[in-house]
């Protein structure tokens, strides 16, 4: 039997008993890993001392960990997305794949404990070790790099270098050294165009007092996406607000912008950009609009069969008003504009007042409203009523004028569409009353009124049965006769495929025609809560309703619908 110093101990005294190392030698590695101030593994592997394959081997029987072939792996196939590669090269580590709330990253020193904790930390997942061989960790790192690189390089096109260009020719006081450094165009460039590859509908840059985040809200929810030094947060504003045509050196008051991203000869997307100042710098935020959204079709918005019919009745009349109310980042501008994608035809005439525009639509005459020159909605809706229009939409109702002037047009032979932030559709009509509208004025001119809100759409790769007893499910709303169906409710799980269980979102709605009852009720001043119980009696399904089925579809999970619908 082989003696060995009891001072060595893991690692080294598994190579000599293995025959992989003589004492010796694993005395001066010790040593001199301990004056380099770097893991046993990394020393052994740099001076190749032991082979990587032997390495992992001994570090699998020391760790009790498996070791995996990483050479198999399809670098499309690992879940690379949910960090940043920066932080991937800095760890040398990998996020391999998700399981539910469990993040599984390969390294080759088991003693990287760093890495799962940063991980853990960026993500917000539970981080379990995988063992990998050392030389094949570094290979995979750098075609990782090397393809996200090559996929950005090719995703921005002459276009947009020639957008961003033109826009720095027209700031000619702008420092150089603040917007034309490469790595910080680079980077830029970077999140916008990986914003829109994840479906992120915002991205916000923010500063504070030790460091600096960018993070997207997906889906309606908020996640960091990168931390870059604080010391270039400064030159990252000024490049945003260059590209946004912005006056760089104001910095104590908001400002707003827009860029155009050019991603391909038929595709273009455009940012909204606001700055505001805060105690540590100037935080900017984008919201991402794209034109093909208004382009999806109704039938992928989430109408059910009832809703939509009766949404495409509305739209086919000739005049009355179709109101659409929501919290902000519900979907509105999208519902509403699928309906004027549906009636932009030659023969008609569209108008919209919006502050501002957030969809281009062609062939629709778009309008923004502009306070300091004195263009407010009211003022716009009084020049479209001498512009001959059929279709007219008001990006939202705010005041009795404006409220006055689409009623009258509504009234006078004209389809009105426009939004208001209301909780449901019955408490559109009370809001009205309250503005200052007679109700003779509401109950003659509003044809339709549909509440709605985004939940998340389940994963269909990962979701699963979530067996929940009935009491449970009646007090969450569901009716016995729902019950009796032995509906399958699913919850979310999490995969490679989705963020946290859930990919996309499905609207919820309430869509309620205005009957001749509820003209009587508002006429004779009923308020909100009398409104919703006639709707009950008429059939409509309110928004807590509409979840339910879709958590019976299998669209939706019961926590989703939780909340997006309850108050």
């Amino acid at each position: 039997m082989v003696k060995i110093n009891m001072n060595l101990s893991g690692i080294a005294r598994k190579l000599i008993l293995n025959n992989h190392l003589d004492e010796a030698s694993a005395i001066e590695a010790l040593q001199k890993s301990s004056q380099e101030n770097i893991s046993l593994a990394d020393y052994l592997f740099r001076d190749k001392v032991v082979l990587p394959a032997t390495l992992a081997m001994i570090s699998s029987q020391e760790f009790g960990l498996p070791v995996f072939d990483l050479s198999v792996m399809d670098i499309d196939h690992t879940a690379i997305t949910l960090v940043d590669e920066k932080l991937i090269k800095k760890l040398n580590a990998i996020p391999l794949f998700k399981r539910g709330n469990r993040l599984f990253v390969a390294i080759s020193n088991p003693t990287n404990t760093q890495a799962l904790d940063e991980f853990k930390f960026n993500t917000g997942l539970m981080t379990e070790a995988i063992l990998v061989q050392q030389d094949q960790l570094n290979n995979f790192i750098e075609k990782l790099l090397s393809s996200m690189d090559s996929s950005m390089e090719s995703m921005l096109d002459d276009d947009l270098e020639n957008l961003n260009i033109a826009e720095e020719k027209a700031q000619e006081s702008i420092t150089k050294a603040d917007i034309e450094d490469a790595p910080v165009v680079k980077y830029v460039n970077k999140i916008l165009v990986d914003a829109i590859n994840r479906g992120a509908s915002d991205i916000h840059f923010e500063p504070y007092e030790k460091r600096y985040r960018i993070r997207y809200r997906i889906d309606g929810i908020l996640s960091e996406v990168a931390s870059p030094p604080i010391t270039i947060a400064a030159k990252l504003t000024a490049r945003v607000k260059v590209m946004s045509r912005m006056d760089i050196s104001e910095k104590r008051v908001p400002q707003d912008g827009r860029i155009k991203l050019r991603l391909s000869l038929n595709r273009a997307i455009d940012f909204r950009v606001n700055t505001c100042p805060t105690l540590f710098g100037e935080k900017v935020v984008l919201r991402i609009l794209d034109p093909s959204s208004a382009q999806l079709g109704i039938d992928t918005l989430g109408y059910e069969p009832d809703q939509k019919k009766i949404y495409m009745d509305a739209l086919s009349s000739p005049y009355g008003m179709i109101l659409v109310t929501g919290p902000t980042g519900s979907g509105k501008t999208v519902s509403l504009y699928t309906g004027l994608n549906i009636l932009n035809v030659s023969e008609t005439n569209i108008s919209t007042v919006e502050d501002p525009a957030e969809i281009n639509l062609e062939g629709v005459n778009q309008v923004n409203v502009n306070d300091k020159v004195g263009l407010s909605f009211a003022e716009v809706l009084k020049s479209f009523l001498r512009q001959d229009p059929d279709v007219i939409m008001v990006g939202e109702i705010r005041d009795l004028e404006t409220a006055s002037i689409a009623i009258k047009a509504a009234q006078t032979g004209h389809l009105v569409l426009s939004t208001l932030h209301t909780k449901d559709a019955p408490q559109t009509l009370t809001r009205l009353m309250n503005m200052g509208v007679p109700a003779f004025n509401i109950a003659t001119s509003v044809n339709l009124i549909i509440a709605q809100r985004l939940g998340r759409r389940l994963c269909k790769h990962c979701k699963a049965i979530d067996d929940l007893p009935n009491d449970v499910l009646l007090s969450e709303g569901f009716t016995e006769e729902d019950l009796t169906r032995s509906p399958k409710i699913y919850k979310a799980v999490g995969c490679e495929h989705c963020s946290n269980g859930y990919k996309g979102r499905i609207g919820i709605y309430q869509v309620m025609t205005i009957s001749e009852e509820m003209i009587r009720l508002i006429m004779n001043g009923a308020n909100s809560l009398d409104i919703a119980d006639q709707a009950r009696k008429e059939g409509i399904a309110d928004l807590r309703r509409s979840a339910l089925k879709k958590i019976m579809a299998g669209l939706i999970s019961l926590g989703e619908a939780n909340r997006v619908t309850r108050d």
